[in-house]
């Protein structure tokens, strides 16, 4: 993502304070793919993306008069997405349990900034899974890496299959609570 704006965009954002529509229709049509795929990479939900689009798209026209943008336009408007998509993870424990289950499998096809996401959040993930006690650690590694089942988990370690659930539920919830954590870092980078 670029540091600076180009000429083009502070024409766009300098249009869109004077109240000019078609500049909102520009930036629309120039941002809303990237910013939907962005999106989608990470929820895998067409209506929720859509709506998260199209209120960045609302806000941005709301609240054009105070507009304060210190980098491009684009990191902007994809901070603003991000910021949305991780409310959605706030909002819906389902979606940050999807997260985790399938982080590696959606790194086949991100973009740049959908990169860096997932590169901070594998960071942070590592540093939780690395400070968790060590048995509950080996459980969610044979779980999570070697897709071992909790069956076949319990039958490696000499464990029941409940202390098998109990170590996967502490180690998401350590999970979780770190998740608020590391999405506002990476907001306010």
């Amino acid at each position: 993502m670029g540091s600076k704006m180009s000429n083009r965009d502070l024409e766009l954002v300098v249009s869109l304070k004077a109240g000019n529509k078609k500049a909102l229709s520009v930036l629309y049509d120039l941002y809303w793919k990237p910013l939907y795929l962005s999106s989608y990479n990470l929820l895998h939900d067409k209506e929720t993306c859509e709506e998260i689009i199209q209120d960045v798209f609302i806000d941005l026209w709301n609240k054009r008069d105070k507009l304060q943008i210190q980098t491009s336009l684009k990191a902007y408007l994809f901070a603003c997405v991000r910021y949305k998509v991780f409310a959605e993870f706030r909002k819906n424990k389902n979606l940050r349990f999807e997260l985790f289950e399938n982080i590696e499998e959606r790194l086949q096809n991100t973009t740049p900034e959908t990169e860096l996401i997932h590169k901070e959040l594998r960071k942070q993930i590592r540093l939780v899974v690395n400070n968790l006690p060590d048995k509950c650690r080996t459980v969610y590694k044979l779980s999570r890496n070697e897709r071992l089942t909790h069956k076949e988990i319990a039958q490696k370690l000499n464990i029941s299959t409940k202390t098998v659930e109990n170590h996967i539920t502490i180690a998401l919830n350590a999970l979780r609570a770190s998740l608020g954590i590391s999405l506002l870092l990476l907001l306010f980078e």
